[in-house]
Formats: C-alpha cells, sequence, structure tokens
C-alpha cells in the first residue's frame, strides 16, 4: 500500500503540537489514514468546497472542540491545512476567517504540489 507524504501548510503542525496530546493522537490518526487512502470515520467533506476532495475531523476533548481540515484532492501528497480549535459555544458553522485561511492555504498547496509532485508517478 503506498503511503503518501504529509505536507504542512502555514503553521498547522505546529498548531498541532499545541493541542493536548489526545487531540494530537486522534487528529494524528485521521491523518495517517488519508495517507493510506482510507477515511477517518469521523472525516466530512468541509462545506463550501466542491467535493469530497477538502476534508475536516472534529474531535470534542475536555469540553472544547479542535477541528482539522487537509486535502486528498492531489495524487502524490496529503495536505494539511489548518489546525484549530472552535471558539465559538453556539453553532457548528466555521468561522469565516478560518475558510478565508483553509482556502488561501489550499492555493499554496496546490502550488507546492505543481512544483514538487508533478514530474513524479505511483512507481516513484
Amino acid at each position: 500500500m503506498y503511503e503518501k507524504p504529509l505536507e504542512w501548510i502555514g503553521g498547522s503542525r505546529k498548531d498541532l503540537k499545541a493541542m493536548p496530546s489526545e487531540v494530537q493522537a486522534d487528529i494524528g490518526f485521521a491523518l495517517y489514514q488519508a495517507q493510506l487512502g482510507e477515511k477517518h470515520e469521523d472525516a466530512k467533506p468541509l462545506k463550501g468546497f466542491r467535493g469530497a476532495g477538502v476534508l475536516e475531523v472534529v474531535d470534542n476533548f475536555d469540553g472544547n472542540t479542535y477541528r482539522a481540515v487537509y486535502t486528498v484532492r492531489f495524487e502524490f501528497a496529503v495536505y494539511v491545512l489548518h489546525i484549530f480549535q472552535k471558539k465559538s459555544k453556539s453553532g457548528i458553522t466555521t468561522p469565516t476567517q478560518d475558510i478565508e485561511l483553509v482556502e488561501k492555504r489550499l492555493k499554496l498547496a496546490q502550488d507546492h504540489h505543481q512544483a514538487n509532485y508533478d514530474n513524479r508517478s505511483l512507481s516513484d
């Protein structure tokens, strides 16, 4: 089975490391499954992005909600776009500034993938 590399965009890796260890483990497992081409049972398409290529995993721990947004749109890598603690206590909607950050980082991921993976094949 081919394991895609995990690419971290912006401060997403640092943000994950700042989370409680239980959250790091849960999100890490979901990302590992994505690297293997599988989908974590809690992974859902992020609303506002066409298709299922941009996913989010929501993890509730100790009364707080944490979210990881990543993309599996690209053939050779999984890109972690944004990891954050949801601050709002009402509603499940992702805040506009977080959606805008995901859009910006998705473009960075696309540019990175083109620059680093476009001349590869799965057998490389």
